[in-house]
């Protein structure tokens, strides 16, 4: 199989203007991404998908195949579907599956990126895969920029909130899911997802998989099996930078710039 790692990234965020240059222990963000992306050894080649020229010449300077995407994009999923339409002309051949990498995961691990595409391979009903972990705090349950998933028994989503779902009674320890943003689409379903209208959910909820739910299709969640923080605000910066004192992975990312 072709598959192919596409982390879209773009400088003028809402909540966190720059974001994907911020550093962490040195580094600019985008480039943790990247490089831990490369340990996965499941990935053919890992691509920055963009709109900025900024973020272009980071991702070359580091070694990392840039496509210029349209600044038009509301959603991260259709930048990817781009990326890959991109990739496939270059390459003269079809992609069987793109993992889309968000560029804000920068404590993301290579078996994650492993098990997410185990778990879309090993279910034929599912053409989109997610990640989810375990929410922690009340905090993070009520905070809107952690997207919150509930799913059904075969762990196929229900949906997904930035508002703390499920309901938890007073006292009750929190018993909530959220979304880890490492996307695994069968090629052939990510460009459907470009022809599939915006829906009122995903609008109202600004969260791409609303899109997929809503017009019918299924999202198999895969447990990322290990305890991570994406950075949406300076303060989740901080706390991210704290988390990855010690971080062993930095060592194996060779000599980045």
């Amino acid at each position: 199989m072709r598959i192919a790692g596409v982390i879209p990234a773009r400088m003028g965020s809402s909540r966190f203007p720059g974001k994907p240059l911020a550093p962490i222990r040195g580094i600019p963000m985008l480039g943790h991404v990247v490089l831990r992306s490369r340990l996965c050894t499941r990935l053919d080649a890992v691509y920055v998908a963009t709109c900025d020229r900024e973020i272009a010449d980071y991702a070359r300077s580091i070694g990392a195949p840039c496509l210029m995407t349209s600044e038009r994009h509301e959603r991260a999923s259709d930048r990817c579907a781009e990326a890959a339409t991109l990739i496939e002309r270059a390459g003269g051949a079809t992609l069987d599956v793109v993992v889309m990498i968000q560029g804000d995961e920068p404590m993301l691990l290579p078996s994650m990126i492993g098990a997410a595409l185990e778990g879309l391979l090993a279910d034929e009903r599912a053409p989109v895969a997610n990640l989810f972990g375990r929410i922690h705090t009340r905090e993070a349950l009520h905070d809107p920029n952690e997207i919150k998933v509930v799913m059904d028994r075969e762990r196929f989503a229900l949906y997904f909130s930035r508002a703390p779902i499920p309901y938890l009674r007073e006292g009750e320890p929190p018993a909530a899911y959220k979304q880890v943003c490492v996307i695994p689409f069968r090629r052939a379903f990510l460009a459907t997802f470009t022809e599939l209208a915006p829906t009122p959910l995903e609008i109202a909820e600004s969260i791409d998989m609303l899109r997929v739910l809503e017009h019918g299709y299924r999202v198999k969640m895969i447990d990322a099996g290990a305890r991570t923080a994406s950075v949406d605000t300076p303060r989740d910066l901080a706390q991210v930078q704290a988390a990855m004192k010690d971080d062993p992975l930095i060592a194996g990312y060779g000599t980045p710039r």
